[in-house]
């Protein structure tokens, strides 16, 4: 019995290694840029429709605006994961479009840490706590002709955190946020 088991198995896997592949891509790593930041990030495979990516980047905001002080941007670091579900990925690939390097629209859940390391400013007290945010997102990614740049527009609404009491304030604070990103990026 453990001998069928072990052909079986052996089977399987040759089976899977040596099959074309459809669905998403084993592996892929990208450098995104947008109107808001720059980001890394890799995508790896977990079933044919479904990739866990982790990235790490810089995200962008805006500051200032009261009586005295001028607006102006900063960056700061940010951390996320999600798990991707390109829903229609096997339509796409059935239908003949280009669907490499991902491209295909999904649903995702994404949790973004921005940790309280540095901020880069022209200004100097700009403070950004550390937070956690968690946001349900749908979104597309396309391949701009037959190269390895891409485009990636996504958009959800869901709920930040903020850790306030380490810097002195009694209580933590929440609120409800909207997370829209359009991106260009190139993938490797």
């Amino acid at each position: 019995m453990k001998k069928i088991i072990y052909v079986t198995v052996i089977l399987l896997i040759t089976q899977n290694n040596f099959s074309q592949s459809k669905g998403i891509k084993k592996s892929l790593f990208n450098f995104q840029t947008g109107i808001l930041g720059t980001w890394l990030n890799n995508e790896t495979k977990l079933t044919n429709n479904l990739s866990l990516r982790s990235e790490i980047g810089l995200d962008a905001g805006i500051f200032g605006g009261e009586i005295n002080d001028s607006p102006g941007l900063f960056l700061t670091p940010v951390i996320n994961l999600e798990p991707r579900f390109y829903y229609n990925i096997n339509n796409r690939i059935n239908k003949n479009k280009n669907t490499s390097n991902n491209g295909a629209n999904f649903f995702t859940t994404s949790l973004s840490y921005h940790p309280d390391w540095f901020v880069i400013s022209s200004k100097n007290n700009i403070d950004v706590y550390n937070q956690l945010s968690i946001i349900p997102k749908w979104g597309l990614r396309r391949n701009i002709a037959n190269s390895n740049f891409n485009f990636e527009a996504a958009i959800g609404f869901g709920y930040r955190f903020y850790f306030l009491k380490q810097y002195g304030y009694s209580m933590n604070d929440g609120e409800t946020a909207l997370d829209l990103h359009l991106r260009i990026g190139y993938s490797f």
